[in-house]
């Protein structure tokens, strides 16, 4: 009887301690993991051929058909509820902290946790893309030192190509806009070095428009959900532009400028005029603002038909109704930060880069017709 107790007892510690090394292995799993998917990043980092033959253009194009698949037949933006859920979650979890129905060490590992498997889960569905070879290199042209003869001549056509295209947009042809968006995307394959179809691009609006509107912010990429994100609260001909921005996300181009570019590439090239002009502002206003510097700065400007002019003053006034600059200042920093984190160099300047890299397509393109 005693030996039996004694065998007993012996048992039931050591299926404690299996029990106990059980859960320290459950609640370490999701560092471990984080902590390979960090590895991974510091050897992406300087191994970008590899990024692109197996991650860019090998596993992700799978990953983007299977996830926008689904968010495709979900009509809400799944990416801003998980978001919601989430900061509803942390504060709940903080109120259970202060009432002592739970402790600030559970609260933390919890918080540690998911932070950890959030970190894993964006380059796993999405962050690899950042270490791919600059566009240059994947679609063969070169990225040449940007000559102001050159940037007048594009600032010129870009004028232009303004004043030609001038049209009005409304909300209700948006969804044309967006059938004509994935046409040109399709045609402009191969000079955009991108993967098309890469599963689709159901662009959804921002649960939180108004807020995101205050802050500067007219769209962004999920990549959680693959989801093509735009601000209810767009001026109309910022639409086809933007959206054209935004999908560049999804076909794996992470930098803001090379979106640009894609975008405008995209828009540009359209038969239709509405892309052509939403191009055409947007591209020109990077221009102008870089064009600052010039002597006959106002001469450009002169050149520009004042149906044109009255489109930009009233975009822009359009937009400072919902300017809030102290959010504005916050996103700003932070998007600075999360840019930079992800080895885009000059962080939110990485836009206003856009300007070498169209003339640098203009040259390419001009070398290849002569």
């Amino acid at each position: 009887m005693y030996l039996t107790t004694k065998a007993h007892k012996g048992n039931t510690k050591a299926h404690k301690v299996i029990i106990k090394n059980r859960r320290y292995i459950l609640h370490s799993l999701p560092f471990l993991i984080a902590g390979i998917a960090f590895a991974c990043v510091r050897i992406a980092v300087h191994n970008p051929e590899f990024v692109e033959k197996y991650y860019s253009t090998g596993l992700y194009p799978v990953i983007a058909r299977l996830f926008s698949w689904v968010s495709k037949i979900i009509p809400f933006s799944v990416w801003d509820i998980f978001w919601i859920l989430t900061v509803i979650v942390v504060l709940a979890g903080l109120v259970l902290v202060i009432i002592r129905r739970l402790t600030i060490l559970k609260y933390l590992l919890g918080a540690g946790q998911f932070l950890a498997l959030l970190y894993t889960l964006f380059y796993l569905t999405w962050g690899f893309n950042y270490f791919r070879p600059p566009i240059e290199s994947r679609v063969g042209w070169k990225k040449s030192i940007p000559q102001e003869e050159f940037f007048r001549s594009v600032l010129d056509s870009l004028i232009k190509g303004a004043n030609s295209s001038y049209i009005s947009i409304d909300k209700s042809q948006y969804p044309v806009v967006d059938s004509l968006v994935e046409k040109s995307y399709r045609q402009n394959n191969d000079q955009l070095g991108i993967s098309y179809p890469n599963g689709s691009r159901r662009p959804k609006k921002m649960v939180l428009s108004s807020l995101f509107a205050r802050s500067g912010v007219s769209g962004y990429f999920g990549p959680f959900f693959n989801e093509v994100h735009l601000n209810g609260l767009l001026f109309p001909l910022d639409y086809p532009y933007v959206l054209a921005h935004e999908k560049a996300h999804q076909f794996a181009i992470t930098s803001e400028a090379e979106a640009n570019l894609a975008a405008f590439v995209v828009c540009s090239t359209s038969e239709d005029k509405r892309l052509r002009y939403s191009a055409a502002i947007n591209m020109l206003l990077y221009f102008l603002n870089d064009a600052t510097g010039l002597a006959d700065y106002h001469e450009y400007v002169k050149k520009i038909d004042s149906l044109v002019i009255s489109d930009i003053r009233a975009r822009s006034k359009y937009y400072d109704t919902f300017q809030n600059k102290t959010l504005e200042k916050i996103q700003r920093k932070a998007n600075d930060v999360y840019l930079k984190s992800n080895h885009i160099k000059k962080g939110i300047k990485n836009y206003n880069e856009v300007v070498a890299l169209v003339i640098s397509w203009q040259q390419n393109k001009r070398q290849l017709n002569n």
